[in-house]
C-alpha cells in the first residue's frame, strides 16, 4: 500500500480514535441501550418534559455513535477494496477506493474539530442577537442581511430558529433582532461569530449610487439549562412593559404584553416581544437574562485562564471580526483569522463553515493548513 494511501488511512484512525474518547464510546452505548429501554416503558410519556429530554439524550447519543460506527465501516472498506485492486491489478477499483478515502479525511477532520466543542456550554442551543451600527437606513439593511445569513446557515444544518424579538427599521431592514437557535453544539459552532461585521457596498439606497460602509454587530450566548443556577436577585431588576412592534398580529400590537428586562448591576438588558402573552414574553425575558449573566461569566473565566491579548481578540462585544466587500470587487475576509473567499453573495447566502472551523481552530489553539 502507498504511503500516502497509509497517511489517509491514519489521520482518519486518529480521529476514531479521539472521537470515541471524546464521546467515551463504551459508556455511550451502554447509556444508549438504557435509554432506549426507558423509551419503551409503557408509562414513557406521562411525564412530557422527562420524556423529551430522554428523547433528545438518545437523539444526540445515537448521532455521535453512528457517525463513529459509518466512519469506521467506510474506512474498514475502501481498505479492504484497495488491497483487492492491487492483488487483482484493477486500478480502476484502487483509484475509487482512493477518492472516498480523501473525502473521509476532510471529513474527519470536520469531526475532529467538532470534537473539540467540549466546553461548558458548548452543547447547547443559543440566543443570537443582531444589532444595526450608526448609518440609518444603511446599517438597518445589513441587519437585516446578516439575519438571512445565519438564517441560511442554520437552516443547512438542520437547526432551528425561533424569533423572540424584532424592531423593524425605520424604512428598510431591521434596528435589532434576537433570535434563539436550536440544535445540537449551537453555541459551540456560532460562539465566535460574536462581534463587529463591516459591509462595503454601492448603496441601493443612495441615487448617486455611492460606496458606503455600514456595520452591524451580532452577539452569541448560550441557552441555559434548567440545572445550571444563575441567581438574580428581584432588587437587581428594573421591568417596563410596553407595546409589541413589527409582525404579530393586531393583537400583539394592541397590548403591552413586550417585556423588557435590565439587570443594574450589569447594565445588560434583553426583551421579548414574541407571544401575546406578558407572563410567557416575561418568562422567556428572564432566560433570556440568565443566558447573558452565564455567558458573562463564561467570558471572565476564559479571560482568566487565556492569555489576555489574545483573550480580548477572540471575546467582546464592539471587536470587528470580518469585512464583506460587494464593490468594486467581491471578497469576505475574516480579520482574525486571514480566511478569505471570494464568492460573497456564498456566504451571505450562508456559506459560513470555513470561517467558523478556522475560528473555532484558532481558538482552541489547532494548527491547520
Amino acid at each position: 500500500m502507498q504511503a500516502e494511501t497509509q497517511a489517509k488511512i491514519d489521520v482518519i484512525s486518529s480521529t476514531l480514535e479521539l472521537l470515541r474518547k471524546h464521546v467515551n464510546f463504551e459508556v455511550a452505548v451502554a447509556r444508549l441501550n438504557d435509554l432506549e429501554a426507558q423509551t419503551t416503558m409503557p408509562d414513557f410519556w406521562n411525564d412530557q418534559a422527562v420524556a423529551q429530554d430522554v428523547m433528545r439524550e438518545k437523539n444526540r447519543l445515537e448521532r455521535q455513535i453512528n457517525l463513529i460506527k459509518d466512519m469506521q465501516a467506510e474506512m474498514d472498506d475502501c481498505v479492504a477494496l484497495i488491497e483487492l485492486g492491487i492483488a487483482e491489478g484493477d486500478d480502476d477499483v484502487v483509484a475509487e477506493a482512493e477518492a472516498v478515502l480523501t473525502k473521509l479525511v476532510t471529513e474527519a477532520d470536520k469531526r475532529q474539530l467538532e470534537s473539540l466543542l467540549s466546553g461548558e456550554a458548548d452543547a447547547n442551543d443559543c440566543f443570537l442577537e443582531i444589532h444595526a451600527g450608526a448609518g440609518g437606513t444603511e446599517a438597518q439593511d445589513w441587519a437585516q442581511m446578516l439575519v438571512r445569513m445565519y438564517g441560511r446557515w442554520c437552516e443547512q444544518r438542520g437547526y432551528k430558529v425561533h424569533l423572540i424579538e424584532e424592531s423593524a427599521g425605520e424604512e428598510a431592514g431591521i434596528k435589532s433582532v434576537t433570535m434563539r437557535i436550536d440544535g445540537e453544539n449551537a453555541y459551540g459552532w456560532l460562539k465566535t461569530e460574536s462581534g463587529v461585521h463591516r459591509l462595503v457596498r454601492i448603496s441601493p439606497y443612495d441615487s448617486s449610487a455611492r460606496r458606503h460602509t455600514s456595520f452591524a454587530s451580532a452577539w452569541v450566548y448560550p441557552v441555559v439549562d434548567d440545572n445550571i443556577e444563575i441567581e438574580v436577585e428581584d432588587k437587581d431588576l428594573r421591568i417596563d412593559t410596553y407595546r409589541a412592534s413589527g409582525a404579530g398580529g393586531q393583537h400583539v400590537n394592541k397590548t403591552d404584553s413586550a417585556i423588557r428586562i435590565t439587570h443594574l448591576p450589569t447594565n445588560i438588558v434583553v426583551q421579548c416581544q414574541n407571544d401575546r402573552s406578558q407572563h410567557r414574553n416575561r418568562a422567556t425575558a428572564f432566560n433570556m437574562l440568565k443566558a447573558r449573566l452565564y455567558e458573562l461569566e463564561l467570558q471572565k473565566r476564559e479571560e482568566a485562564a487565556s492569555d489576555a491579548a489574545a483573550s480580548k481578540t477572540d471575546i467582546g462585544w464592539g471587536n470587528q471580526i470580518r469585512s464583506y466587500v460587494l464593490h468594486p470587487y467581491q471578497m469576505v475576509k475574516d480579520l482574525r483569522t486571514n480566511v478569505e473567499k471570494g464568492n460573497a453573495q456564498g456566504v451571505l447566502d450562508g456559506d459560513l463553515d470555513s470561517f467558523i472551523e478556522a475560528s473555532l481552530a484558532a481558538r482552541v489553539g489547532m494548527q491547520r493548513e
